[in-house]
């Protein structure tokens, strides 16, 4: 493990402005004003603006997997920029928490690297990824992460995080849902060669034409998962409406095998599952969507489910926070009376 603390040769970071609308900064295009927002190129700079903030603090990487209340913010929004991928052993890459996901996924591609090719179309910054344990067509970034830089603030010290510290589950780690720490860059364990990791999900196979655990060449792995996402709109586009969203706003859930036979006896049908350990299966929330009556489109006022995919819920143009969260209430409390299984929001909630 290293150990550090920010120099004293910290730049200041840009000043901070007043009073800015963070739908400015969402991939949602919701949320009120904060009282003040800097934007950072360094983490130095992030841990600065942090020290010398009065009151609450939120840090900010590419917005799109929060959802800003439509009061806003009461307190300092410090927006995480800047960039910088380094080779700090064979296939090993420091990636600054700033740096645009899937502009560092494109880089590992053209490097002949694999290992994160999957998680190709993202959207968000290089930092957002271990909070959340992103993941997709069969990979998740806890998979080649090697270590995490940490800024604790209430120990007020920077030190590298093992992955067995940083705590990964589906969807989840020690990050999510606590302030206490600050990611500041990220490494990862990649494999040359120029062949993909083995193809675990069915539907990525399919579109390769290859069988599920074959391998395949990284750069046709990225443009067939760019292709998947961009049929569900999950690939932003100013001009797409069905991009305006935190991407799945609900987590597959994971129950046990009874939960799994009463969802089957209530439908009619077994739904799509998948393994989830110890005797739990992680269950479609898509299909229990679509199961629960909620077809694609499903509209209520400014927002509507996408017209692409039930799984993600979308600004039709100038929605609120309120009408968006009263949308995901009804769907979540539809599926529940339906198959008994409650569904719970991915995104982080600043409310």
């Amino acid at each position: 493990m290293t150990h550090a603390s920010p120099t004293s040769s910290e730049q200041a970071p840009n000043g901070p402005v007043p009073g800015r609308s963070l739908s400015e900064y969402t991939t949602l295009r919701i949320g009120g004003p904060a009282r003040e927002v800097i934007e950072t190129r360094h983490w130095s700079e992030a841990v600065a603006a942090i020290r010398g903030a009065s009151g609450r603090t939120l840090v900010l990487g590419g917005g799109s997997n929060v959802v800003v209340g439509d009061g806003g913010f009461d307190g300092t929004v410090v927006l995480l920029r800047g960039e910088g991928i380094e080779e700090v052993g064979p296939e090993r890459f420091r990636v600054q928490a700033g740096h645009v996901w899937d502009e560092f996924v494109a880089w590992t591609v053209r490097n002949g690297s694999s290992g994160v090719e999957c998680l190709s179309g993202i959207p968000g910054s290089t930092g957002a990824t271990p909070i959340q344990n992103v993941g997709a067509y069969g990979q998740e970034v806890a998979q080649t992460i090697a270590a995490v830089k940490v800024w604790d603030r209430e120990a007020d010290e920077v030190r590298d995080w093992s992955p067995a510290e940083c705590g990964f589950a589906y969807r989840r780690s020690v990050f999510k849902h606590s302030d206490r720490y600050l990611v500041l860059s990220v490494d990862f364990q990649l494999t040359g060669g120029g062949e993909s990791e083995p193809v675990a999900y069915a539907e990525l196979a399919k579109r390769l034409e290859v069988e599920v655990g074959d391998r395949a060449p990284v750069h046709s792995v990225r443009e067939a998962v760019l292709e998947l996402r961009r049929g569900k709109g999950m690939v932003l586009d100013e001009a797409d409406h069905d991009t305006w969203s935190a991407g799945s706003f609900f987590t597959n859930p994971v129950v046990g095998a009874a939960d799994l036979h009463q969802v089957a006896e209530r439908a009619g049908g077994e739904p799509p599952h998948w393994p989830a350990g110890e005797g739990a299966v992680k269950v479609s929330a898509a299909w229990l969507i679509g199961a629960a009556g909620f077809a694609k489109g499903y509209r209520r006022g400014n927002v509507s489910l996408s017209t692409k995919h039930t799984l993600a819920l979308t600004n039709r143009g100038g929605a609120t926070a309120a009408e968006l969260l009263a949308l995901a209430d009804e769907v979540a409390d539809k599926v529940e009376a339906d198959f008994g299984v409650r569904l719970h929001p991915e995104p982080v909630m600043v409310l």
